[in-house]
């Protein structure tokens, strides 16, 4: 009997610079999902990769002296190392500079202007081009983007156009008559009160004042809209020809989820729905708007130095409980939260207490009292009922959960497994039944009980936690590693050998992990002061600086600028970037780092007079604590050049 066909997608990434945990939580959610199904026995079809044209992307490229390919070869590479690193299961990681997309994306191109979907014209409005994105006025939020709060710029240009509005009331009827089509039910209403009813406004699919981007066919002085070729891959990926759909187009779409980002709803739920009524194709099942996770309580930036990179934290607490942290922190329908401290918590509690310690404590008393082998698995009592009861229950509330893409609720009840069989071992004590002989067959079935709940708990896992999950099986030494093996209690082989083992996870104190913690809270500094520049280069690309959000004269008061002297000078020695001053003030000294190395010798600034935030909170940066933070502008060829004040009288307050 052929398997159900299964077609998952994430957004494709924007290729504009490495991403950080906040953008790989969709990768591993998505994963999860896809493994879920596999496990159901699904065909499942995983679809990732990256989105690689555009203004920005053009503009980076110019700012780092590369061409946009090299560019966005290297991000696309990151991000794919990314994916790897988190034991991502995708079955294609495609590039929009990938040849086949390229080709079918001007084919698709061809396909609306033939129809009459596409006319020429000329364009002048508000553009952002952080979202490579067009607004109406009435659109914008205090005259800015309403998708991501940046500056727009008035842009005007030739230009083709989409005719939206002749597909809104189909779009329309769609959504009404399909109320699982945008997911959750908050997304659908704001799409459809917000965006669609008020009249969708004709869509500018080209751009003509840049070159990085896919030509349009016939005319090449226009490239495509970068959320046209973007949106394309979910059906090139699968060899989709608007004359000639490829067999993997026609055994997978449509697609039964996109999983996308809230930020991006709009464009998956009107654009691309319409994109594909005009093309005459079946339109995806479900569209789920994930919501973001954040640094404690902020967006996760940056412009904000708060940015944590998946690969780091898998580094300091290994890939399955980064994997574990991510799908089990993010609520439904509110935003998720990571810090060093709770992900540690979360790790002690969920992980080393209740996981670990109950498969390393069952695996010694099998050993202990067994030789590894349980000779007994029938001397049952009636408390042994209602456990087993929860155990198989675990799996319904799971697979519930996966349904309704509740993805934390649905680790959650693999834990609470865990806890109800820590509860079972207090409730039947097997240390004191092994003082009695006769309370050896027992003892036996306890066991056997336990060993049965883990391995049921391992298949559970899998889908979050695949390693660890293979470790218990190799434990238990069981091969009854399937979905339909876990629908009853008793499919742990009797004939099984259980190892000895070390604790899966071992108890983290942050006192221990501390170094590494300011290893990469330097790293994020260091990465913080180079990119913002970002910020001017996007908007510079549209032929001006971003304006940054507007403080009044007392926040600016508050800043303490102050006229030092560099007293002493020399490398870090746990950093590339980093350079430790001993500055004086006026009234004393005070160490600060600064991440201009690459630009600066030590003996270069030995006597040089600076100006320095001297109020900001102390930092420790690769094991030195800073105390103040160097002035320095932003050169065109990337590099930072230090504003000195060698005229200015030390101790003196820049105003």
């Amino acid at each position: 009997m052929s398997k159900k066909p299964y077609y998952i997608t994430t957004a494709i990434a924007y290729t504009s610079r490495k991403p950080h945990v906040g953008n790989t939580y969709e990768i591993v959610m998505t994963d999860a999902i896809a493994r879920f199904k596999r496990l159901q026995g699904y065909d499942v079809y995983f679809l990732t990769g990256t989105d690689e044209h555009g203004q920005k992307i053009e503009a980076y490229a110019k700012e780092a002296g590369v061409s946009p390919k090299e560019y966005v070869d290297k991000v696309a590479g990151e991000i794919k190392d990314i994916c790897d690193r988190l034991n991502t299961t995708y079955d294609r990681f495609i590039r929009t500079t990938d040849d086949d997309h390229v080709a079918a994306v001007q084919k698709i191109f061809k396909k609306f202007y033939d129809n009459g979907d596409i006319y020429k014209g000329s364009y002048s409005g508000n553009y952002c081009v952080a979202c490579e994105s067009f607004f109406t006025d009435s659109q914008l939020v205090d005259g800015r983007c309403p998708d991501c709060g940046k500056e727009v710029t008035v842009s005007s240009e030739e230009a083709y156009f989409f005719n939206m509005g002749k597909y809104q009331k189909r779009l329309e009827k769609y959504i009404e008559d399909n109320p699982d089509f945008i997911y959750p039910e908050a997304r659908k209403n704001e799409m459809l009160n917000n965006f669609i009813r008020p009249g969708i406004q004709d869509l500018c699919v080209s751009r003509s004042s840049f070159k990085w981007g896919i030509p349009v066919p016939f005319d090449e002085g226009h490239v495509v809209y970068v959320w046209l070729d973007a949106l394309s891959n979910y059906i090139t990926a699968l060899g989709y020809d608007p004359e000639n759909p490829g067999e993997l187009y026609k055994k997978y779409w449509p697609a039964d989820l996109h999983i996308i980002g809230k930020d991006i709803v709009r464009f998956h739920t009107i654009y691309w729905p319409i994109f594909l009524m005009a093309l005459g194709e079946e339109l995806p099942k479900r569209v789920y708007g994930h919501q973001w996770l954040l640094f404690g309580e902020d967006k996760i930036s940056k412009s904000k130095g708060n940015v944590i990179y998946a690969d780091d934290l898998a580094d300091l607490f290994g890939v399955d409980a980064v994997r574990y942290y991510l799908l089990s922190e993010m609520p439904f329908a509110q935003d998720g939260s990571i810090t060093f401290e709770e992900m540690i918590e979360r790790y002690n509690s969920d992980l080393a207490n209740t996981l670990g310690n109950l498969v390393s404590r069952t695996a010694a008393m099998i050993n202990k009292y067994f030789g590894g082998v349980l000779p007994c698995r029938d001397c049952a009592e009636e408390l042994d009922d209602s456990f087993k009861a929860d155990i198989v229950s675990s799996l319904e509330k799971e697979e519930k959960a996966f349904d309704e893409l509740r993805i934390a609720d649905a680790a959650n009840a693999v834990i609470a497994a865990a806890k109800r069989s820590n509860k079972y071992i207090d409730e039947t004590a097997p240390w004191l039944l092994a003082r009695d002989e006769n309370s050896r067959d027992r003892l036996s079935t306890v066991l056997y009980n336990l060993a049965e709940s883990i391995r049921i708990i391992a298949v559970e896992l899998s889908p979050f936690m695949p390693e660890t999950s293979a470790k218990i099986f190799d434990i238990l030494g069981t091969k009854q590693t399937s979905y339909e093996s876990i629908k009853d209690f008793g499919g742990y082989e009797p004939e099984a050998v259980c190892k000895v083992t070390e604790p899966l996870f071992a108890r983290v104190d942050i006192k221990d992990v501390q170094p590494k913690i300011d290893a990469i809270n330097a790293k994020i500094a260091e990465a913080t002061a180079v990119s913002k520049k970002a910020l001017e280069i996007a908007n510079a690309a549209s032929g001006g600086y971003e304006e940054a959000e507007k403080i009044d004269i007392d926040a600016f008061a508050a800043v303490d600028l102050r006229v030092c002297e560099i007293r002493t000078c020399e490398p870090v020695k746990r950093s590339k970037k980093l350079l430790k001053l001993t500055v004086f003030d006026g009234n004393g000294e005070r160490t600060v780092c600064s991440g201009i190395a690459q630009w600066y010798k030590p003996e270069d600034l030995i006597g040089r007079r600076v100006i320095v935030v001297a109020n900001l909170r102390p930092a420790v940066l690769c094991g030195v604590e800073s105390n103040g933070m160097i002035l320095a502008s932003d050169a065109p060829d990337g590099s930072a050049k230090v504003i000195f004040a060698d005229d200015m009288t030390v101790g003196s307050k820049v105003r």
